[in-house]
């Protein structure tokens, strides 16, 4: 089954101007990208289209943002760790030394000091991602992580150098541990959701995923396609969906596209919120395919921009991943179980017969340009290549 909810709080030009959202004037301002092009491993991620499906569809085009080669991690999750990081060490440095350092200075300022541990709670991508951020600066990192974990995705997290600590649990629970364990050992905690005392960092890591959206910007101007009609988000704690929002919101305003939160049934935390009027933990059992959407709470700083600023609110079962899975390897387009989660949206809103009125109310047609964003390649790679290979018709 796939559900939908309409957004009864949308708003054209929503007021961001409360003091824990200042991190917002750092998404419209773009400070993010002069720091992730001064870094050796950047180069744009690839804009792809998808013309096969979008004729079956009926629609004008899809368009894939396809984060599967960002910095060499399989995800985008790089870009929200390495900026956050980056912030922490110049404060961490202005304290010393009085001044801001640049990221040269830092990373040699770095080896005359006792080392940092820097701790983050996920689910694959964004421990791989804190690791890999805090290795250039020569500082440590311990992973907490659920122990069901997919042990390729354990494994590349320690081949940079992190230990990974395997927690009894979901996603949740391993927030919990690592908060409680850097409070004790004075470690920094690297975190993409915000919780009560703990807001700016997670306000860094958003900022960071930004630079997806202005990338996109350029790259959609160089095709020349027309305007885009709706822009499929896929949310765990919401940070790539509240950026994402962020970014149309503020560069579009009441002409935005129309913004799709994408999640699994079983992890729908920002559907089951907006049905509620405020943040409430997601009633399933967080063990989707979708690993990395696994998410029972909204981020809190990413709860009033995606309240604000999306317009349709979609979970669906897993079933729609592995299709989107499969339809994006036809067309030359390695998706992961969680990086498919936003075509998968797209899919079941065309196809899924319990969605029909919100299908005929959307008003996608042949002229609608549509963008999803793929947020990881196969991360887990013998379980993608085992959906990709089956038949869509087994029997």
């Amino acid at each position: 089954m796939a559900t939908a909810l309409m957004n009864p709080f949308r708003k054209d030009v929503p007021d961001w101007s409360a003091p824990e959202l200042a991190y917002l004037e750092l998404i419209r301002n773009r400070v993010q990208l002069p720091f992730h092009r001064s870094l050796p491993d950047y180069t744009p991620t690839p804009l792809r289209e998808m013309p096969e499906l979008a004729a079956e569809l009926g629609l004008g085009a899809i368009f894939v943002k396809d984060e599967g080669p960002r910095f060499g991690l399989g995800a985008f999750k790089g870009l929200g760790a390495s900026y956050a990081i980056f912030r922490q060490q110049q404060a961490f440095w202005l304290a010393v030394r009085g001044h801001l350092l640049d990221l040269d200075e830092l990373r040699s300022q770095a080896m005359t000091r006792e080392i940092l541990v820097f701790t983050a709670a996920t689910d694959g991508n964004h421990g791989r991602a804190v690791a890999w951020a805090v290795r250039n600066y020569g500082d440590a990192a311990v992973i907490f992580m659920p122990d069901d974990t997919a042990p390729s995705r354990i494994a590349a997290i320690e081949e940079l150098g992190a230990e990974a600590r395997l927690i009894a649990g979901t996603f949740d629970d391993c927030v919990t541990a690592c908060d409680e364990t850097a409070r004790r050992e004075g470690w920094q905690v690297i975190a993409d959701t915000a919780y009560p005392g703990y807001m700016e960092v997670p306000g860094y890591i958003m900022t960071g995923y930004s630079t997806i959206f202005c990338e996109i910007d350029e790259q959609l101007g160089e095709k020349a396609p027309g305007d885009l009609d709706a822009v499929f988000l896929p949310a765990g704690v919401g940070g790539i969906a509240g950026a994402g929002t962020a970014h149309y919101v503020q560069t579009l305003g009441a002409d935005r596209p129309k913004l799709v939160c994408v999640e699994p049934d079983r992890s729908a935390c920002f559907l089951e919120s907006i049905a509620a009027g405020e943040p409430v933990a997601a009633k399933g059992d967080q063990r989707s395919l979708m690993a990395g959407l696994n998410c029972g709470l909204p981020s809190l700083l990413a709860w009033p921009v995606i309240r604000d600023g999306m317009d349709l609110f979609l979970a669906m079962e897993d079933r729609w991943a592995e299709e989107a899975m499969r339809a994006a390897w036809r067309e030359g387009i390695t998706a992961g179980e969680s990086g498919a989660a936003a075509l998968a949206g797209l899919l079941a809103l065309m196809k899924a017969p319990e969605l029909a009125d919100v299908r005929t109310a959307s008003g996608f047609g042949s002229g609608s340009n549509i963008l999803v964003v793929n947020t990881e390649g196969a991360t887990d790679p013998e379980n993608h290549q085992r959906i990709v290979r089956e038949s869509e018709n087994p029997g």
